[in-house]
């Protein structure tokens, strides 16, 4: 155990969100239509005395250095079903992912972190058992690892590959706070009990993946995928029954109005990206960061200028999609 190992692992967008009702466990189904994007944190291993994690980059002062670091869980776990001590590694994070975003950068750093251990200890695990490892650590986390555009299923641990016929550009704009997951699913299961609709599975349909969206992320499509993203297409006869059970607007993330709830001032960096000419935009995942979908690269540098001179949003990021799952690097 010599040397430094680094894995290269992307953010994500959540391209569509589909959200049951509440299990009596407190999680929820989802059918979860997740695109990795080329935004990305590197993540590497180096043998120590003790563990130890640092963190560079923009957002560094943001990510925790204890235990409760999904990277320094991740090394832990990988060590102890290999039956290893405690793991005497410094885990160092370059961050380029924006924390607290819905853009899964901590489930990010954990897959990196359970590549690049694996590597550096020549533990040789195999494909499947970390991907299981991941999804005890959290529900992004096998995504990470995987990358490409896939289904989510279950709490959206549970992947199937999805193809992607064609680049998809986005941009992504940053709010200047974050926003808990588990505070936007309480909201999500308010609103919907505010509605008269209920928010447990006995309540609600199974959620289930928009048959149009999917076409058109196989096809490449950009504007077929924004019109299914925006409504202007069939997208998903369950999504509009979970409507009609919720009382709430159908949007094709359904933690957005949650997002939205707890986070008024998305609605203005939304609409200011609507206007400035995006195909569509939403809530990425549990939020705040808003994401737009847009047709080529010069149409997504005219949305990301019109939204930071807006100031609606604290920066701009944009980025190409499919990308990549976790990948060694050298």
């Amino acid at each position: 155990m010599t040397g430094t190992v680094t894995a290269r692992v992307a953010a994500k967008v959540n391209v569509q969100l589909a959200v049951g009702g509440r299990r009596p466990d407190g999680f929820h189904d989802l059918a979860n239509v997740f695109l990795a994007v080329g935004l990305y944190d590197e993540v590497s291993a180096t043998p120590a005395d003790t563990p130890r994690i640092s963190v560079s980059g923009p957002y560094a002062e943001r990510v925790p250095l204890g235990d409760s670091n999904l990277a320094a869980r991740a090394a832990t776990a990988l060590a102890t079903w290999h039956g290893l001590p405690a793991p005497g590694v410094h885990l160092h994070i370059a961050k380029d992912i924006p924390v607290a975003g819905g853009m899964a950068g901590g489930s990010a750093d954990a897959a990196g972190a359970l590549l690049a251990c694996d590597a550096l200890w020549g533990t040789r695990t195999p494909r499947e058992q970390l991907l299981e490892l991941a999804a005890e650590l959290g529900s992004d986390v096998p995504f990470a690892l995987l990358g490409g555009a896939a289904l989510g299923r279950g709490r959206g641990e549970r992947l199937a590959p999805l193809p992607v016929g064609d680049t998809l550009h986005w941009v992504f704009a940053l709010a200047d706070g974050g926003l808990a997951t588990p505070a936007v699913y309480r909201e999500c299961d308010r609103l919907r009990e505010a509605s008269g609709g209920g928010a447990t599975v006995t309540d609600l349909p199974a959620p289930e993946p928009s048959r149009a969206l999917l076409d058109a992320l196989g096809a490449g499509d950009a504007r077929a995928l924004g019109a299914a993203l925006t409504g202007d297409t069939d997208t998903a006869g369950a999504a509009d029954r979970t409507t009609q059970a919720t009382g709430l607007p159908r949007c094709v993330n359904e933690l957005q109005p949650a997002a939205l709830s707890l986070y008024p001032a998305l609605a203005d960096t939304l609409a200011t990206g609507d206007a400035a000419g995006a195909l569509a935009g939403l809530v990425s995942g549990s939020g705040p960061t808003c994401a737009f979908l847009v047709p080529d690269v010069e149409s997504a540098d005219a949305v990301a200028a019109a939204l930071l001179g807006s100031g609606t949003c604290r920066d701009v990021r944009t980025a190409t999609a499919p990308a990549a799952g976790a990948t060694l690097l050298g």
